[in-house]
């Protein structure tokens, strides 16, 4: 199963098994970055330009536009911030909001076809997002979450990922424009976290064949060195069925380039020697 997302200007990104991985680039977000969220705040367009110039030139194949937070009208500044990525950067867009309003005013910019993320299993949320992917053709992030805290058990995040297939097939959404996140939470709290993730990913790849993501940072928070934790993760999920990792590009880029080369999808290494051919002209 092959989900397809394309750029404003016509780029277009293929997601799918045997697949390189492919990287959504996280960065372009308020959370705990103050210049950026003061930038969206006054609508200075200046820092998200070169956040997402930076995020291309370290490999990302779509970049996440998010500004949902305290004190920032979501659907004045969705907008603005969509149309200055789009007008920046030739990558698909991935529109990370749950406000209507606020997507269908980026989506009425002209945005290619891009991804809209994320809602989780609730009927009222699916029911004021299904329409708009369905009016224009997105693809669409789903997490195996009934909304009120996170499954524990790898069979209760599939049955949530059936019903919300079940809810896109009968708006005719196709499920191959379908990413489902199995959810990935902290191993510093929770010892079992990365093995229930593993078997849910490898489970609800057996049981919907669709693509997977996953935010990946979130097994590091709360503990040292989040760098090494977070690539041994992504090792694992990639083998697990993972399909597109949510990271920040600059830091993770050669480790899944890597894992891609040992899982045998980089012909002759070319993408591998590439890229460090690419980052050692750079430092030069």
């Amino acid at each position: 199963m092959e989900t397809r997302v394309v750029s404003p200007q016509g780029k277009e990104v293929i997601i799918g098994d045997g697949r390189p991985t492919v990287l959504i680039g996280e960065r372009i977000n308020p959370f705990g970055k103050g210049p950026l969220k003061e930038a969206m705040k006054s609508g200075d367009m200046g820092p998200i330009r070169r956040e997402a110039l930076k995020q291309a030139e370290a490999g990302a194949d779509i970049l996440i536009v998010s500004v949902a937070t305290f004190g920032i009208d979501e659907v004045a500044v969705f907008p603005q911030v969509a149309q200055t990525v789009k007008e920046t950067v030739d990558l698909p867009l991935c529109l990370e909001s749950r406000n209507p309003q606020a997507l269908e005013k980026a989506l009425a910019l002209g945005l290619g076809k891009p991804i809209i993320s994320s809602v989780t299993g609730e009927d009222l949320l699916l029911d004021s997002i299904l329409p708009l992917v369905k009016q224009y053709g997105t693809a669409l992030v789903a997490m195996a979450s009934g909304g009120v805290g996170v499954p524990k058990l790898p069979q209760q995040r599939l049955e949530i990922a059936r019903h919300i297939l079940e809810r896109t097939a009968g708006l005719g959404i196709p499920p191959e424009d379908l990413l489902l996140d199995c959810l990935a939470e902290s191993s510093a709290v929770n010892d079992k976290a990365v093995l229930t993730t593993l078997e849910t990913l490898e489970t609800v790849k057996r049981e919907t064949g669709v693509n997977l993501v996953l935010g990946a940072s979130n097994v590091s928070f709360g503990l040292p060195n989040r760098l090494a934790v977070n690539a041994v993760f992504l090792a694992l999920a990639i083998r697990a069925g993972l399909n597109c990792a949510i990271v920040d590009a600059a830091r993770m880029k050669p480790f899944i380039l890597g894992v891609d080369l040992m899982l045998g999808r980089d012909r002759l290494a070319r993408r591998y020697t590439n890229y460090n051919r690419k980052i050692k002209s750079s430092i030069k």
